[in-house]
């Protein structure tokens, strides 16, 4: 009878195999054993090598793309997205125009007044009407804008303002009066009239105080010269929608026809 040990009775232990051996005999004679790399594994020594199993090959590209269908519909929600933001941008754009068109008005009136008061409580210089030379006074202080004389001629490369920083200045015939000017590029022209008193009868039938009279509500004025108030105290002036460039004169202020609308306010500009 066989009595079996603790160590026979193991179940599931692997079984051990000895290294290879470094030498081996033929013919009679000890050489160096066949080169065959050992492992141990799990199962102890082996002399076979492991079998290693290459990685699958990656899945073919896919040569399908997007649908007519889908294009269509990226095509509609990107023209409905320009839609929406390009009128945005561009008012955006247009409100940002008129408000600094707006303030370099106010920053050429505040130094047009100190002007006023250099020269003797009168828009004239050196006793006389000459727009011209005030606004080359106003260029002398303020560098950061461009001041020309509105009765220099009808056109930007004259008297007009052709844009924010185009200040256009005129002076009334009896001293009194001031208007300045600044086109805005969405198509408005803002006027400053300051006058230090109402204007004289005779200063009044002199432009830019004669043709369609400005009010406070908003007018279609005809083509042709508007009139801006002559009245004591200062006044801001807006010409809507007149994409004439050249209409934006502080010596002779006009529309180009019923599309503009003329209108003043003695608080602020009117819009």
């Amino acid at each position: 009878m066989t009595i079996l040990g603790s160590a026979d009775l193991a179940v599931g232990a692997p079984e051990a195999v000895a290294p290879p051996p470094v030498t081996e005999a033929v013919g009679g004679r000890s050489w160096p054993a066949r080169r065959v790399l050992a492992w141990s594994g799990p199962g102890g020594w082996k002399s076979t090598p492991p079998v290693l199993t290459p990685r699958p090959a990656c899945p073919a590209l896919s040569d399908s793309g997007f649908t007519t269908i889908e294009l269509m519909v990226v095509l509609l929600v990107m023209g409905t997205l320009l839609a929406i933001a390009i009128p945005t941008f561009l008012g955006t754009t247009a409100s940002a125009d008129d408000r600094s068109a707006q303030s370099n008005l106010v920053t050429a009136l505040t130094d047009a007044q100190s002007q006023f008061q250099n020269g003797g409580q009168t828009y004239f210089v050196k006793g006389v009407q000459d727009a011209p030379a005030f606004a080359g006074d106003l260029a002398g202080v303020q560098p950061s804008l461009s001041f020309r004389a509105g009765s220099a001629g009808q056109s930007t490369a004259q008297g007009s303002s052709g844009s924010l920083s185009e200040i256009s200045v005129g002076v009334s015939a009896d001293g009194e009066g001031l208007v300045l000017a600044a086109y805005s590029l969405p198509g408005n022209c803002f006027y400053v009239v300051t006058n230090a008193a109402s204007l004289s009868a005779s200063a009044r039938t002199f432009s830019p105080y004669t043709g369609t009279a400005v009010t406070t509500s908003p007018t279609h004025a005809p083509a042709g010269p508007i009139a801006l108030p002559a009245t004591a105290g200062t006044t801001y002036v807006e010409v809507a929608e007149d994409t004439t460039a050249s209409d934006c004169n502080a010596n002779s202020p006009l529309t180009s026809g019923p599309s503009s609308t003329v209108q003043y306010s003695v608080a602020a500009f009117p819009h």
